[in-house]
C-alpha cells in the first residue's frame, strides 16, 4: 500500500493522531514500568527464608504475669520446652529470640578487628541454647552445629557472659570475606570498639532471612549464637511439626503450655506463613494497585483509539463512497484505515519507549530499582500494537461496509 496519501491525510489533521500517539507513549511508559515493579516486587515476596516447608512451622511466645530468678526462668524454659516436644505431631522444638519475617527483631553491628571505628555489617542475631538448624531444616553448607558445650545460661540483667561460636549465612560471609572461598576458623566481633566480644565461625547457613527481610542484600545478614538466655518476662519458642498438622499442633501447645505452667501466662502463636504473608502485605497491595492501573490504562487507550477511529470514519464517509464508486474493496478500505492507526501507534510507541526509559532511570536513581529489561518495552510495544489493530478494526469495517450510494449522497 502507498503510504503517502495515508501520511498527507495525518498531516493535515495533526491533532487527533497526534493525541492518539501520546496516549499510546504514556501507556507504554506507564505500562512496561509498572509490570516491571510488580515483577520485581514479586520475586522479592517469593523469596526463600532459609526455612524447610514453611507451612510446617510456627512461633509461640509464652508470656509470665510474675518475675522470676534466673534459676526459676531456666527450669521454665526447659518444662515449656519438654511440654511442646510431647505434643503429638511435633517433629522438633527449639527456644529463639525472634523469627524470620516477623518485622520486630534486634541487629546488630559487627567488626573485623576491635581497631575498627565503623562496622562491617548490620547483622540479626538468633539466639539460642537449641538446635535451630534442625528445627528451622536451615541448609548447613560448611561447618557443624553448636555443640551442648558452647551454651552458656546467661542472665541479662547481671551477667556479661558472652558465647564464643557463631553460626553465620553465606551472604554475611560474602559480605564480611569478599575474597574468600570459606569462612571457617575465621573470627568477628560482635559490636565495634576495644570491648567487642570475640566470636569464631564454626559453621555457615545457605540462607537465613531478618526479621526484617529488607528488599537490600542485607535481608540475609543473620547469624545463630548458641546462649540460654534469662532476665525477660517472655520466652519464645519455634516448633516444626509433621507435615499437614500444624493447626492442630498450636492448639494443642497453646493448651499444653498453659497446662504446664504454675502461674497464669499470655500466649501468642503466629505460623511462619502468617508471617510471610504480613511481611509482603504492602508489597502484594501495591502489585495489585499496579495491575489495576495498568488494566485501566489500555482500556482508556482503547476507548481512545475507538472514539478517535469512529469519528475519522464519520468525517470521510463521501470520501469513502467515492474510493469506493472508484473500484475500492471493503479489504483496502480496512487496509488503509488498519494502516493508519499503525502508523499513529508506532509513532507512540517510538515515544514511549523513550519515555519509558527516562521514567525508568528516574527510579533507578530516586528507589534503587533495577534497570527495565528490554523485554517489558518489546512486550509493551506489540501488545499496544494489537491493541491499536483490536480497537481500531470494528470502525474499520463499519467504514468498509458502506455503500457507495450511501456514502456519496447528501446530508
Amino acid at each position: 500500500m502507498n503510504l503517502h496519501p495515508i501520511l498527507s491525510a495525518l498531516l493535515r489533521n495533526k491533532t487527533g493522531p497526534l493525541l492518539v500517539a501520546i496516549q499510546v507513549a504514556l501507556s507504554l511508559a506507564i505500562l512496561a514500568n509498572a509490570l516491571h515493579i510488580v515483577q520485581v516486587r514479586q520475586a522479592v515476596a517469593s523469596r526463600p527464608s532459609g526455612l524447610a516447608s514453611e507451612a510446617d512451622v510456627f512461633s509461640i511466645k509464652v508470656r509470665h504475669l510474675e518475675p522470676r530468678s534466673h534459676q526459676a526462668q531456666l527450669d521454665e524454659q526447659r518444662r515449656e520446652t519438654a511440654a511442646l516436644r510431647a505434643v503429638a505431631g511435633v517433629q522438633s522444638v527449639a527456644y529463639t529470640t525472634q523469627m524470620p519475617l516477623s518485622r520486630s527483631g534486634n541487629y546488630t553491628s559487627v567488626s573485623l578487628d576491635r581497631k575498627q571505628v565503623t562496622s562491617s555489617a548490620a547483622v540479626t542475631t538468633y539466639y539460642s541454647p537449641d538446635s535451630l538448624i534442625y528445627t528451622w531444616g536451615l541448609q548447613l553448607v560448611e561447618g557443624r552445629d553448636f555443640q551442648p558445650s558452647e551454651v552458656p545460661e546467661v542472665d541479662t540483667n547481671t551477667s556479661k557472659d558472652f558465647p564464643h561460636s557463631v553460626i553465620i549465612t553465606r551472604s554475611l560471609g560474602q559480605k564480611l570475606w569478599p575474597n574468600a572461598s570459606n569462612y571457617l576458623g575465621n573470627t568477628i566481633y560482635y559490636g565495634v570498639g576495644p570491648n567487642t566480644s570475640e566470636l569464631r565461625v564454626v559453621g555457615v547457613v545457605a540462607r537465613l532471612q531478618t526479621p526484617g527481610a529488607a528488599n537490600t542484600e542485607g535481608a540475609e545478614f543473620s547469624m545463630l549464637l548458641p546462649v540460654r538466655l534469662t532476665g525477660d518476662d517472655a520466652s519464645t519458642y519455634t516448633v516444626r511439626t509433621e507435615p499437614g498438622q500444624r493447626e492442630r499442633v498450636m492448639q494443642e501447645s497453646e493448651a499444653a503450655l498453659r497446662k504446664s505452667s504454675v502461674l497464669p501466662v499470655i500466649t501468642r502463636l503466629q505460623a511462619v506463613s502468617e508471617l510471610r504473608r504480613d511481611r509482603y502485605r504492602a508489597d502484594q497491595a501495591l502489585a495489585w494497585m499496579l495491575v489495576t492501573v495498568s488494566v485501566l490504562l489500555l482500556l482508556i487507550t482503547a476507548s481512545g483509539i475507538v472514539g478517535m477511529a469512529s469519528l475519522w470514519v464519520t468525517q470521510r464517509r463521501k470520501q469513502i463512497g467515492v474510493r469506493r464508486a472508484l473500484g475500492a474493496r471493503r479489504s483496502d478500505i480496512l487496509r488503509y484505515f488498519i494502516t493508519e492507526n499503525l502508523l499513529i501507534t508506532s509513532a507512540g510507541v517510538v515515544a514511549g519507549v523513550l519515555l519509558a526509559l527516562a521514567l525508568n532511570q528516574l527510579l533507578v536513581s530516586q528507589l534503587e530499582m533495577p534497570r527495565l529489561p528490554a523485554g517489558y518495552l518489546l512486550a509493551g510495544a506489540a501488545l499496544l500494537w494489537a491493541l491499536g489493530v483490536a480497537a481500531v478494526y470494528g470502525p474499520a469495517w463499519r467504514a468498509a461496509s458502506i455503500s457507495p450510494a450511501t456514502a456519496t449522497r447528501s446530508t
